[in-house]
């Protein structure tokens, strides 16, 4: 008996092939779910889906981002028949197939915490996406301190002012045709970013909380927003360090790979089992010293690895 087309088909895209969708299928972006309903958009058009019973048998939940092929129906609405292989996935917020992590820290009010940011690059490293620190505000401070510490990383990094507009044209140029996740304290003026540069999505933003040196939530749920000129941004709701501690645990012998700047002089340690913390013949602690990796980000990456030396293999599943 011939195979299933579809079937064959299937396990052809799961290999990274391009072959034609079954006939009455379409392949989409899941823009966001609400309620057990996927917003997919296919064709230029938004379906509202339903997913099938085999993916919850298979513990398998659709995530804003994720690529599926559905079905539609007569009456406009449609099925999600299969979810395509996911290149990344965060766990918390839940969603897929990113492209790019803006990491976001303003120069003042809230002050900003380089190692709330390096976890957030570490994270997007580990994860195959690619990080860029955003630094707003920068018309209240120029932030240059903290951008030499991303510059010297080689961590792509954009001064940004939602007031006078500096860096608009760089990450209009930087979110085209991609898919980006922001993250960041609340307060740093993310939504106010977004705003700035793509006045019609209008997203909510909230006042800084003088009482509690900190800004209230105002995202509540993933959804991707569909960008003029192309590309897609995530707004996330509470992405925070806390989620990253608690949902994406670095283990401590893969912590080095996510500090790009260390890569140079990993190999070129006295120890193959040197942790880069205080050992002697340390490379990268040599090149701490000689001004080549920010004192900074090593302080971080110490400080992350102290979080996770201990911590169990049952732990990280």
């Amino acid at each position: 008996m011939a195979a299933n087309p579809g079937i064959k088909n299937k396990i052809f895209r799961e290999r990274g092939g391009s072959m034609p969708l079954p006939e009455g299928t379409l392949q989409g972006t899941i823009l966001k779910g609400i309620g057990g309903f996927y917003y997919v958009e296919a064709a230029d058009t938004v379906y509202e889906c339903k997913a099938r019973g085999i993916f919850r048998r298979h513990s398998q939940k659709p995530l804003a981002g994720d690529q599926v092929v559905i079905v539609p129906a007569e009456d406009g609405t449609a099925t999600i028949d299969e979810i395509l292989p996911r290149k990344n996935q965060l766990v918390r917020p839940p969603v897929a197939n990113i492209d790019q992590l803006i990491i976001t820290a303003s120069t003042c009010d809230p002050v900003p915490n380089p190692l709330i940011i390096d976890k957030m690059t570490a994270l997007a490293v580990h994860k195959n996406i690619q990080p860029v620190v955003v630094i707003t505000k920068s018309d209240l401070d120029d932030g240059a301190w903290l951008k030499g510490i991303y510059d010297l990383a080689q961590i792509r990094c954009v001064l940004f002012s939602a007031v006078s507009g500096e860096g608009a044209g760089e990450m209009k140029e930087l979110l085209r045709n991609r898919i980006s996740a922001f993250s960041g304290n609340s307060g740093v003026g993310k939504s106010s970013l977004l705003n700035r540069l793509y006045g019609g999505l209008q997203l909510e933003t909230g006042d800084i909380s003088q009482k509690l040196g900190r800004g209230r939530h105002t995202t509540r749920q993933v959804e991707l927003f569909k960008l003029e000129g192309g590309g897609y941004v995530a707004d996330t709701p509470g992405f925070s360090t806390v989620d990253v501690e608690r949902y994406e645990l670095i283990r401590k012998e893969e912590l080095p790979q996510c500090f790009p700047e260390f890569e140079p002089y990993l190999n070129q340690c006295k120890f193959t089992s040197c942790a880069h913390i205080c050992e002697k013949g340390c490379a990268v602690l040599k090149a701490v010293e000689e001004g080549k990796i920010s004192k900074s980000r090593h302080g971080s990456y110490c400080a992350m690895y102290q979080e996770v030396k201990d911590v169990k293999e049952w732990e990280l599943k």
